[in-house]
């Protein structure tokens, strides 16, 4: 048997339970003839070439099986089935700039990976296989996707809603969409948007949703707090935000049950979308504010006090003035804020 110079990072396993492939292998059987029944040759081509075992199979003559049932029983974890070879980055037919392609259309142009696939004439499955095969990062389907939203243009707005005084939903109508998308584009726009209600009541009649969030006490203090900049209105969230904050169940607990704002206005300050938010909150067990009327925020705004008092049931911390989290309890649904 060859002498072997013990090295501990042959056995040695990532998280996704492949064996880690050392920089320099300081095998002594690196060098040695190949033995079919050698098990410090077998752990070599395994572990540190990163062979799989049907390529070790080959090169011994051994039976695959067999080459498994070997390394298994000399402690080495065996990687998932498919993942010992090293697939080449570029499939048989794909033309030669197909990487470009898929980043100019699915990256630069934001479009969806079924679109992608009619503009190249190749199903969306095989888009999304190229994708991960080319390392570019995929986006999530549906409302949760931040770059997938439909975004207002800016000029068509100031036309419809600030210079002509229509109400969201008539500009909705107008353009064929919703009146959310209309009031989520007038704010992330940094639009003044105007406050409606069934009964009139005093206070401002216009509100720029990002400053007045900035400009609140309790909100800046808990910005401060976990260290959250400032972005200022101009864009959507994928654009003031191109990584987004990520949430905490301090950081939730401090801006929805201490500082009374909504999940909209947790988008606005943090980029991640307000259904995020909301599945965030049912994850951590807080009990969601009953659908309708105003967050407390915007009565708070409304008024013009910046008491700092908890205007949600949550109690606060006895040293460090978090919100305690309660419980999980039964959850409701967070309603809209009433603007048009």
């Amino acid at each position: 048997m060859p002498h072997v110079v013990p090295y501990h990072g042959v056995l040695a396993v990532r998280s996704d339970g492949a064996a880690r492939i050392p920089d320099a292998c300081r095998c002594a059987c690196a060098h040695q003839p190949l033995l079919a029944e050698d098990i410090f040759r077998l752990k070599h081509l395994y572990a540190c070439e990163g062979l799989s075992t049907y390529r070790i199979a080959q090169l011994t003559g051994l039976d695959r099986q067999r080459v498994a049932r070997q390394l298994r029983q000399a402690g080495v974890p065996l990687r998932p089935r498919g993942a010992g070879g090293t697939r080449s980055e570029r499939r048989r037919g794909d033309p030669p700039d197909l990487a470009g392609l898929l980043a100019e259309l699915y990256i630069n142009r934001h479009l969806t990976s079924a679109q992608v696939g009619e503009a190249l004439g190749i199903p969306g499955r095989t888009v999304r296989d190229r994708l991960r095969r080319y390392g570019i990062r995929t986006r999530t389907r549906g409302g949760w996707e931040r770059k997938d939203r439909r975004v207002l243009p800016a000029g068509v707005l100031a036309d419809l809603y600030s210079r002509d005084g229509l109400s969201a939903d008539d500009v909705g109508r107008k353009l064929d969409t919703s009146r959310n998308v209309v009031l989520r584009s007038a704010h992330d726009l940094g639009f003044p948007v105007r406050i409606g209600g069934a009964v009139p009541q005093s206070g401002p009649d216009e509100i720029e949703l990002i400053d007045a969030l900035y400009a609140d006490d309790l909100v800046a203090g808990v910005l401060a707090e976990h260290n959250i900049p400032r972005v200022p209105a101009g864009g959507p969230i994928w654009q003031r935000f191109p990584e987004p904050i990520p949430l905490t169940r301090q950081l939730v607990a401090d801006l929805y049950a201490h500082c009374g704002v909504g999940l909209h206005h947790i988008e606005l300050l943090t980029g991640q979308p307000a259904q995020t938010a909301r599945g965030f909150i049912h994850r951590i067990g807080m009990t969601p504010r009953h659908p309708g009327g105003r967050s407390p925020f915007l009565r708070r705004w409304r008024t013009g006090s910046s008491q700092d008092e908890n205007p949600s049931s949550g109690t606060r911390g006895p040293r460090t003035g978090h919100v305690q989290v309660p419980r999980p309890r039964q959850a409701h649904k967070e309603g809209n804020n009433r603007e048009r």
